[in-house]
């Protein structure tokens, strides 16, 4: 029996060894590294490549974690599955708080992506016809999101009082009876084919080669100097908001290395707010 003990304490302490939970936030392994687990949502991540390149040099593993959808990372990232998440901006964030009661904190900005308008059938907002069908995202903050650019381009106009997150009941003028077709962000490009317009979100756009600065009919267009909450975020549990470990993954975003990827790569369809 003290044999097996023996055994079993040497395994546990092999195990710690290849892979333990660094009291400084991240994994840490045996060879001297920390491995710290960001979630994203999308194929657009070539940005992240330097901040991976940098880090590693200083034994830092930045490990990107794809999620299918927008639904899982905030979760992932409150149940530890990761450590931090970088695919939502503050308005879909405040709204899962408040559905979800997640303990999660901003700890720093990266990117604005413009919201737009697409069509395979028409080249101008002025082109809808009475009783279009448009698409739009199905979450509360996209889809509302969508009513506010909607309304900016003066498609229909929807009550003030529902702020930046509109229902299709806050609709309170639809002069060209147009109807909403509500699906998952991720799918409102394929219906291109199937309806008279398509809101299409900034990274999904970009994926499914279009570029948002020369291909939507209308594109959001932030105000310089107010709130925006549709700036893009990297998101910690709000007991880690504090961590240097993830501080410094936030400090080695916001630099020019980066800045140059998203110009190059994104040519303009995302915004750097540093």
């Amino acid at each position: 029996m003290k044999k097996l003990l023996s055994i079993l304490l040497v395994l546990a302490s092999l195990l710690c060894l290849v892979s333990c939970s660094s009291d400084d936030g991240g994994e840490e392994a045996g060879d001297g590294t920390v491995t710290v687990k960001v979630g994203t949502v999308g194929e657009a991540t070539d940005q992240w490549q330097p901040v991976i390149d940098k880090l590693k040099e200083e034994n830092i593993i930045v490990e990107l974690v794809p999620f299918a959808d927008y639904t899982l990372p905030n979760q992932a990232l409150a149940d530890g599955e990761i450590d931090l998440n970088s695919f939502q901006h503050y308005a879909y964030l405040e709204n899962e708080i408040k559905d979800k009661g997640l303990e999660l904190t901003v700890i720093g900005e990266t990117i604005i992506a413009p919201l737009g308008l697409y069509s395979d059938k028409i080249k101008d907002v002025s082109e809808l016809k009475d009783g279009d069908t448009i698409a739009i995202p199905n979450d509360r903050t996209n889809g509302g999101r969508s009513l506010k650019v909607l309304e900016a381009a003066g498609v229909i106009k929807v009550d003030p009082a529902a702020g930046y997150t509109p229902e299709l009941d806050d609709i309170t003028e639809n002069p060209l009876n147009i109807e909403f077709y509500e699906v998952e962000a991720a799918n409102t490009f394929s219906l291109l084919p199937d309806v008279a317009a398509a809101i299409i979100n900034g990274g999904h756009a970009v994926e499914s080669g279009l570029l948002p600065a020369e291909d939507a009919i209308y594109l959001e267009t932030p105000v310089e100097g107010q709130h925006n909450p549709y700036i893009n975020i990297i998101v910690a549990r709000t007991a880690d908001k504090d961590n240097e470990l993830y501080k410094k993954v936030v400090d080695t975003y916001r630099t020019p290395e980066v800045a140059k990827v998203i110009a190059e790569v994104y040519k303009g369809s995302y915004l750097v707010t540093w």
